[in-house]
């Protein structure tokens, strides 16, 4: 069943106390992919992308005239949403949005995120990664999980991803990390 970007996001579970929500947070989280897709990637440019396109995104989106959400908002809502129920939810949008069956080029890569670093001091920091499997025939991610690596690794995390897309008839690139006998044999 095909779902639209807006059904999914409605989606997400709302992680904010229901008093004081002036924003759904379906609405917070378009605005982020909206602004982020023009090159918007700071919170500030994401209050100047809403303040910029207000009148069309009222328009298009049938909101009523009233402002929209402030930098501080934006940050409030990625810092408190869980990535992992945002990451299920946008890769089964994604995959339920794509024609299957198709022979494709998939690329997966993982990657660390810039300034999630913690225990700085220590010999094995902690920081984030996100693997992401990029289809080249269509142009867009179609699977996203993020990791801790003291908690996990990117061997593990990929063959998980492959697994649960359970794909067929495509050709995987892969960096040489996961190029062992003993994971294929």
């Amino acid at each position: 069943m095909k779902v639209n970007l807006l059904e999914a996001l409605t989606q997400v579970p709302d992680f904010r106390a229901a008093r004081g929500r002036r924003y759904p947070l379906w609405l917070l989280l378009l605005l982020v992919i909206m602004g982020t897709l023009s090159d918007c990637l700071g919170y500030r440019a994401l209050e100047d992308f809403c303040r910029r396109h207000h009148e069309a995104l009222v328009t298009t989106l049938q909101l009523p005239p009233t402002r929209f959400p402030s930098d501080s908002t934006f940050r409030r809502v990625m810092m408190g949403i869980d990535f992992t129920d945002l990451a299920n939810i946008f890769n089964n949008w994604v995959y339920s949005s794509l024609p299957q069956g198709e022979q494709d080029w998939l690329g997966v890569d993982g990657k660390s995120i810039k300034a999630t670093v913690s225990n700085y001091d220590q010999a094995y920091q902690d920081f984030i990664n996100v693997v992401s499997v990029f289809s080249a025939q269509k142009g867009v991610p179609i699977a996203l999980q993020q990791f801790h690596n003291k908690q996990g690794s990117e061997i593990a995390v990929v063959q998980n991803l492959l697994a649960t897309l359970d794909l067929e008839g495509v050709v995987f690139t892969l960096d040489s990390l996961h190029c062992q006998k003993k994971l294929y044999s």
